[in-house]
């Protein structure tokens, strides 16, 4: 994992409190792109948190990149955002 994957992972755990987290650096298939030569690197995140629940898919993401607005300045280019709430448990 790269050092901006890191901080992200890092950053996104501690504020969301997040139950389950990957964060993927995906900038080498984006060599040569404009933000890429600017460097800022692509990324894929995969959150689970219960800071989800109730929300919808835009307000979820929007929660995101408010926690990521500094590194979205510079150190992020683009950014693929999954993010879900924990499944019910469905045995009770």
């Amino acid at each position: 994992m790269s050092e901006r994957s890191d901080k992200i992972e890092t950053k996104l755990k501690e504020e969301l409190d997040a139950i389950e987290i990957e964060v993927i650096d995906e900038s080498h298939l984006h060599a040569g792109h404009v933000g890429a030569r600017e460097g800022g690197g692509h990324f894929r995140v995969n959150i689970v948190s219960n800071r989800f629940a109730g929300l919808g898919r835009v307000a979820a993401q929007r929660l995101i990149y408010e926690i990521l607005e500094a590194e979205m300045k510079h150190e992020i280019h683009a950014l693929s955002i999954t993010a879900r709430a924990p499944a019910a448990d469905s045995s009770q």
